[in-house]
């Protein structure tokens, strides 16, 4: 069991996808109100090694000693993975050491403002960066963002580093109606997306609930008429839940265990993580196929959102 990799997870993006986590959770430079991972425990734009690098360059050493390639290598996790400072470095020596891995990186791109940060991730072949609003009202309602940071800068950064970048850009746009649906946002999105000129818009909604209560996902018709809206030809909606089972890398014992936890008592996330000793992202991904398949429900007490057996 690693402390900073987990997977490879089946990914409906990237395939199979071994998950590398710089930051704790849950450290992140926003609070969005739709986060799987929940809330953020740890506000801050500042830039510090978060995880030891020798750890995790230990940790990649020792997968690929005893593991087949996957078919990413990708940072995430539950926090904002550019926080890290060595970010550059790790990405370095994966191209140097397993070249013929692709590294994405999954960010929500309000760091790109930062020279050093936009540098940094050069090498990556596939960043995945997300833009949910156009207007500061917007963006602090639905991302809730450190006090240090504004929209103007964050999409500027998107802008600049899209022009130095060589690899692909795939930008994912999470909407939800009520708070970035707007006639204002939407213009002002596309006139982003032109800028930032990314291969892909992928828009995305709620698949299960977030930070705060009264969200909701948006259906199919609302998306599909967001596309219409903006004429752009590289738009896509992202399927609401992915249907994981027949990936390789899904494993039966896992949502087994996952289903027995949560037969016993009701359980948050993190209690989940802590009863399975599994990655966040690993278990969301479960939760994800359960949730598809109709066997799980969830409410909403103090301690957070509780996950049970579907009665």
């Amino acid at each position: 069991m690693y402390k900073h990799l987990f997977g490879p997870v089946p990914s409906r993006r990237l395939g199979m996808s071994l998950g590398v986590d710089l930051v704790p959770h849950k450290v992140c430079s926003l609070n969005c109100v739709y986060c799987e991972c929940g809330a953020t425990t740890n506000l801050t734009t500042d830039r510090k090694e978060y995880v030891s690098y020798n750890e995790i360059i230990e940790e990649l050493d020792d997968f690929f000693k005893n593991n087949d390639n996957p078919d990413y290598i990708t940072f995430s996790g539950a926090g904002e993975p550019t926080l890290n400072i060595h970010i550059g470095k790790v990405i370095d020596y994966i191209k140097t050491n397993f070249p013929n891995i692709p590294v994405a990186v999954l960010t929500n791109g309000s760091l790109l403002s930062k020279k050093d940060v936009r540098q940094e991730l050069l090498k990556a072949n596939l960043i995945l960066p997300s833009l949910d609003a156009t207007t500061n009202l917007a963006f602090k309602k639905i991302d809730r963002p450190n006090i240090d940071l504004n929209i103007v800068d964050y999409i500027q950064g998107l802008i600049d580093f899209s022009k130095d970048f060589k690899g692909a850009i795939w930008l994912e746009i999470m909407m939800l109606p009520g708070f970035n649906d707007n006639l204002e946002n939407l213009t002002k999105l596309k006139e982003a997306i032109l800028k930032i000129n990314p291969e892909k818009i992928q828009l995305n909604t709620l698949d299960r609930p977030g930070v705060i209560d009264n969200i909701r996902a948006a259906s199919r018709i609302e998306l599909q008429n967001i596309i219409d809206l903006w004429e752009l030809d590289n738009v896509e909606i992202i399927a609401s839940s992915a249907i994981r089972k027949d990936n390789k890398s899904f494993r039966k014992d896992t949502e087994n265990a996952i289903i027995e936890t949560i037969s016993r008592r009701p359980c948050t996330l993190d209690d989940l993580q802590k009863i399975l000793g599994l990655h966040v992202n690993e278990i969301n991904k479960y939760l994800d196929v359960l949730d598809t398949d109709n066997k799980i429900e969830t409410y909403r007490q103090e301690r957070g959102i509780f996950y049970q057996l579907k009665k």
